[in-house]
């Protein structure tokens, strides 16, 4: 189970979790029915949250392996709620309300609201429930993930290990001039003017002036000044004009997704290590991230083997 998928966030179209279902049962958690109905509403839901689409899935056998990682997901969420009923877990009801108000605030008018639980199979009642018991199972959750403190020894050894890589990258700040080619234009006749700005800039004209002039880029303002940054920030046929130049150097034309550019820069700094300081946090972060993945995987493998979880023929 990918902890990263147990909670995609709390959507209006979210499976009736506790909702009455129909259909035969695909699992059973401690007794608890996950039954066929429940279990297609949320398969779908899992997908979207993936980006994906039943109808776009070809491949039989990644289709297989997306159902059984929504199927675990399923019984994590249901193991995870038991959980907090027997621990007696508090839910924040202004943080339920709060949610169900944003919610409601999608809709028109309080009939489509309610015409949309419907559909889902919830009445308002059920799905403040649901919500409830959603809140519930993200605490124990997070009860039960809660990571252990690194060591001192334990993170410096990490850092001393990783510390020719622990370096700030190099870092351009630069100027540009952007001229857009809207649908339907002639885009022989921006590059053409792009090209006319290059001139009069290699004659004298002030760079930041035929920004403010020309540019149609929100950097116009300020002269088309666009602050530090690094590779990896900007659209790559940018990037490489800009990583190519000298300060105080000029591109030729750029074309990117949003048009042509000039650009000219103003400052370099180079790539330099960081200090012992930031090093030995930034790995004692990295530990407590990694304490806490584990912790979480193992809380959910602990629920697994201390309760009974019985799949269907097939699943």
């Amino acid at each position: 189970m990918k902890q990263g998928r147990l909670f995609t966030g709390i959507l209006l179209s979210c499976v009736a979790l506790y909702a009455n279902g129909d259909g035969p049962a695909v699992a059973r958690v401690n007794g608890v029915e996950i039954d066929s109905f429940r279990f297609e509403r949320y398969f779908s839901d899992f997908l979207t949250s993936q980006g994906r689409s039943i109808g776009a899935i070809r491949n039989p056998k990644l289709y297989k392996r997306l159902r059984r990682e929504a199927l675990d997901d399923l019984i994590d969420k249901e193991l995870l709620w038991q959980a907090a009923q027997r621990q007696g877990v508090e839910v924040n009801e202004d943080a339920v309300q709060e949610q169900l108000a944003s919610l409601r605030g999608k809709f028109k008018t309080p009939e489509d609201f309610s015409r949309r639980l419907a559909e889902d199979g919830f009445d308002e009642a059920s799905y403040t429930e649901y919500l409830r018991h959603e809140y519930a199972a993200q605490r124990m959750f997070v009860e039960l993930s809660k990571p252990r403190e690194p060591g001192d020894a334990e993170v410096r050894q990490l850092y001393e290990e990783n510390r020719a890589q622990l370096q700030r990258p190099e870092q351009l700040r630069a100027r540009h001039i952007l001229l857009k080619i809207e649908p339907g234009q002639d885009e022989a006749a921006v590059e053409k003017r792009i090209a006319g700005l290059r001139e009069k800039i290699r004659g004298g004209a002030d760079f930041a002036e035929q920004a403010r002039e020309h540019s149609q880029d929100s950097s116009a303002s300020a002269g088309g000044e666009l602050g530090w940054f690094a590779r990896g920030d900007m659209q790559k046929p940018f990037e490489e004009a800009a990583f190519a130049l000298q300060p105080g150097e000029l591109s030729a034309p750029v074309r990117t997704v949003y048009g042509w550019h000039l650009i000219e820069l103003e400052e370099r700094k180079p790539a330099e290590p960081i200090a012992e300081s930031e090093g030995l946090e930034l790995a004692r972060r990295y530990l407590v991230a990694q304490a806490q993945r584990q912790a979480g995987t193992d809380a959910l493998k602990r629920l697994r083997e201390e309760g009974k979880v019985e799949l269907a023929r097939g699943q």
